[in-house]
């Protein structure tokens, strides 16, 4: 189907994050979903070696590391993630909600190619001090 209505599609909870509802579709090509975080659970920082991606901000504020860098990022905002770059963020203000667009398409999972970093408590602590 080439349209999709939001206010009729099922959201589920993330494979590996279950406090994180998608509302997710796989294309030939790319990925896409709509995301939503609740609260304050997030996946720890992360890279995806085989996967682009970008992510337009709805609903919330979250501060967001990006490579060396952090950013409080808010409705209207889009953020372009290259392939390995290492991120990772912390809901400021909840619920936080954003359409995400990942590139290859793989199963059509947004939480698949996700690699874990090994200074995930450093890099948690520099968003802890972001207010």
């Amino acid at each position: 189907m080439p349209v999709y209505k939001a206010q009729d599609m099922q959201a589920t909870p993330d494979v590996k994050n279950p406090s994180v509802m998608m509302m997710q579709f796989g294309g030939e090509l790319i990925k896409v979903g709509i995301v939503t975080y609740v609260g304050d659970e997030v996946p720890p920082p992360h890279s995806h070696p085989n996967d682009e991606q970008w992510i337009y901000f709805l609903e919330g504020r979250i501060a967001h590391l990006l490579g060396d860098e952090i950013f409080t990022v808010g409705p209207g905002d889009l953020v372009h993630i290259p392939r390995n770059t290492v991120h990772g963020i912390r809901i400021l203000e909840s619920p936080c909600r954003f359409f995400s667009c990942k590139s290859p398409a793989g199963s059509g999972g947004l939480s698949e190619d996700y690699v874990a970093v090994p200074n995930v408590e450093e890099l948690k602590q520099r968003l802890a001090e972001v207010s």
